[in-house]
């Protein structure tokens, strides 16, 4: 056990040499180091969102679970709140404030960060709307690209700036900032446009959820504006049997991919990205860019 003072809070960081991605040798001491190197872009991203975690003590490979619940012996300095669910009922969950409760997660072995598209206390007011391309093979990020430029022309038709990031995994996530807005008109809003682009690119969009529609095109998942779901985090490592990143990327990147592995980032890659460009979804931050929905609302 090594004990580490952060920001002046003491953090029990266990068994960084567990192997974490055997296919990469990456350690849980990497996880917590990459947290540490992302951290300033990662923050703003997570601030007064309740986050899930996915979570791997055992490493990928090992059936990684979804985990919501504030885990026994959290310290008293992690920001807890409660978070209503559709029954009613309340839970209790971790809200990522500050760099040693990103370390202290780490730590956990919770490698994906997920929050949903609000901040506490406006539950349910969303301040983004994001869409989740999902591929079917053997279509690839490649066809997810197209049809993420065909937002992107489409949202700002409707007025609003749209910007990208990669899944992580095998998709891409294109995202606009939002004044905050009911989560369910959103959500009724981001579903017209899938059904428009599964209309106008019919070879190309599936926007139903039935897997067997999906081969050959990539679906349109417009349902984690939904005040109840989450979405993976900028900069959140992946599950995978790699360490891959959800990685903002440029609109110049997203038409110049012509191969699947164009827009895959390990996790090594990620800090000379942010030198480079800084953090690309920076504006979904600034209130001065966020945009209203065309009937108002």
């Amino acid at each position: 056990m090594t004990n580490t003072v952060v920001e002046g809070r003491t953090i029990d960081l266990t068994r960084l040499d567990k192997v974490l991605y055997p296919d990469a040798g990456f350690t849980k001491g990497d996880v917590v180091d990459y947290y540490a190197s992302v951290a300033d872009a990662l923050l703003p991203h997570l601030r007064d969102r309740p986050a899930s975690f996915v979570r791997a003590p055992r490493g990928v490979e090992a059936r990684p679970f979804m985990a919501k619940h504030v885990p026994p012996g959290t310290p008293d300095w992690v920001t807890v709140r409660e978070v209503h669910r559709v029954d009613g009922k309340t839970d209790r969950q971790v809200v990522v404030q500050d760099l040693p409760t990103l370390l202290w997660a780490a730590n956990l072995a919770a490698l994906e960060l997920h929050t949903p598209q609000w901040r506490l206390p406006a539950e349910g007011k969303a301040d983004r709307l994001v869409f989740d391309l999902d591929p079917g093979a053997p279509a690839t990020v490649v066809e997810c690209c197209a049809v993420a430029r065909w937002l992107r022309d489409r949202l700002e038709r409707d007025g609003l700036p749209s910007y990208a990031k990669t899944s992580g995994s095998k998709g891409l996530h294109v995202l606009a900032p939002l004044r905050p807005t009911d989560s369910e008109a959103v959500a009724g809003y981001a579903e017209r446009l899938a059904r428009e682009a599964a209309g106008e690119l019919p070879d190309l969009v599936v926007h139903q959820v039935p897997r067997r529609l999906r081969g050959g095109r990539v679906f349109v998942d417009h349902s984690q504006n939904l005040w109840t779901r989450t979405t993976a985090a900028p900069y959140t490592l992946r599950a995978r049997p790699r360490p891959t990143v959800s990685t903002p990327v440029t609109w110049d990147e997203v038409a110049g991919c012509e191969q699947p592995g164009d827009l895959v980032f390990p996790a090594g890659d990620l800090a000379s990205r942010l030198d480079r460009h800084g953090d690309l979804l920076g504006p979904l931050l600034d209130p001065s860019r966020a945009g209203r929905l065309p009937d108002g609302r």
